[in-house]
C-alpha cells in the first residue's frame, strides 16, 4: 500500500522520482525502491516525504484513507 500511494501522490504533485530521492539526501536507485516497494523509508525519510507530497504519514502508510492533499 505505502508503494502505491506513494507514487500516486508524488506524481498527482508533479514531482519527478529524482527530485524526491535529491530531497531525502539518496540516490534514485534507492528511491525507486520505496515506490517499487522493495525498501521503505527511515521514519525521518517517511516525515519529509509527507511534507513534500502533503499528505499525512497514516495516509501513506494505509492507516488513514482520507488524502488530506486533495488529489
Amino acid at each position: 500500500m505505502f508503494s502505491e500511494r506513494l507514487k500516486q501522490a508524488r506524481k498527482a504533485r508533479g514531482l519527478t522520482a529524482q527530485q524526491m530521492a535529491d530531497a531525502l539526501g539518496t540516490g534514485l536507485r534507492n528511491y525507486r525502491k520505496y515506490e517499487s516497494g522493495d525498501a521503505r523509508p527511515t521514519l525521518d525519510g517517511l516525515v519529509i516525504i509527507a511534507d513534500m507530497l502533503e499528505v499525512s504519514t497514516d495516509y501513506l502508510l494505509g492507516r488513514d484513507t482520507t488524502d488530506k492533499g486533495g488529489f
